[in-house]
């Protein structure tokens, strides 16, 4: 079943035996308060990786029972991080989610060649589900965050990541629009001749349980007066489920405008590793990371 809205996520999860969320350095408030919702709404198990002294007083102050969660003491941020990547390893979680320790040191711990996340070749990249007021479904979306200027690989990589991300929340058939400035595949800009390549592979089966196209511009992506404007006849054009950015700063805004503009929502998750990772921004609210472990715990094995 097609879900509409980003609380739709919780109900499939009751449904489902639930999954561990392991937390690195889960020290600040706004962190063990959305797990704490996520616990509390049944979604997830919890554990949490950090000072434990830290990690009870903040739990004291916002009025949660620390029983609720596993606790794992460790003395420091990277320690921590490090940590919650070798219990995902041993089988102990299902899903990494950053707390409040630099994205830098978060990362480094699932790129570690030796203990970290990656199977080799494998290539990380953002998701986002986002609940858009104007916009008359869920839309997922990438890369807004990870890879600057995907090359053409990462790109098939990414689309293959939207597709999983949209079968998992129940659309069977996903179409993919992977975007430009133009529809005119215009050999001058990568981002054109890229979408057209990937266009074909997906109509020669080598990108498969989608519909794709592309390029197109973002207005016939999703508007179906544009799209018929413009001429354009396609399966995706007006209705797509899916959006390829052709770079981060495109992708980027566009996630921010949705939640600072438009009153949008929105969950995302870093695919690419063993397990779904939620990786949020310091600017994202405590419903926004609710949302994101809602999606890592769908989309976990």
């Amino acid at each position: 079943m097609q879900i509409k809205k980003l609380e739709e996520l919780f109900d499939i999860l009751r449904g489902r035996e639930k999954k561990r969320l392991t937390v690195a350095w889960a020290v600040d408030a706004h962190t063990v308060e959305a797990v704490n919702k996520a616990v509390e709404l049944g979604l997830v198990y919890a554990t949490l990786v950090g000072d434990e002294n830290t990690i009870r007083e903040v739990c004291r102050e916002q009025n949660i029972d620390p029983d609720k969660f596993e606790l794992i003491n460790v003395e420091n941020d990277m320690k921590a991080a490090a940590a919650a990547v070798k219990l995902i390893n041993e089988g102990k979680g299902n899903m990494l989610m950053k707390g409040n320790l630099s994205t830098d040191k978060y990362m480094k711990a699932i790129l570690n060649k030796e203990n970290g996340l990656m199977d080799q070749g494998a290539v990380l990249s953002h998701v986002t589900v986002m609940e858009i007021p104007s916009y008359h479904k869920l839309l997922v979306a990438g890369d807004a965050a990870i890879i600057p200027l995907p090359e053409l690989k990462q790109k098939v990589a990414i689309t293959n990541y939207l597709i999983n991300t949209a079968r998992a929340i129940g659309i069977e058939k996903p179409k993919v629009a992977l975007l430009a400035a133009t529809e005119q595949p215009s050999p001058n800009m990568p981002a054109c001749t890229d979408a057209a390549i990937i266009s074909k592979m997906a109509e020669r089966g080598q990108i498969k349980n989608a519909v794709v196209d592309g390029p197109l511009a973002l207005d016939p992506a999703v508007d179906k007066e544009s799209a018929a404007i413009k001429g354009i006849k396609s399966e995706v054009a007006g209705d797509a489920d899916c959006i390829l950015f052709p770079n981060i700063e495109s992708g980027n805004i566009f996630y921010k405008a949705n939640a600072k503009l438009a009153g949008g929502e929105q969950g995302a998750i870093v695919a690419g590793a063993r397990v779904p990772v939620v990786l949020s921004s310091r600017g994202d609210t405590s419903r926004t990371k609710l949302y994101s472990i809602a999606l890592a715990a769908i989309t976990a094995k």
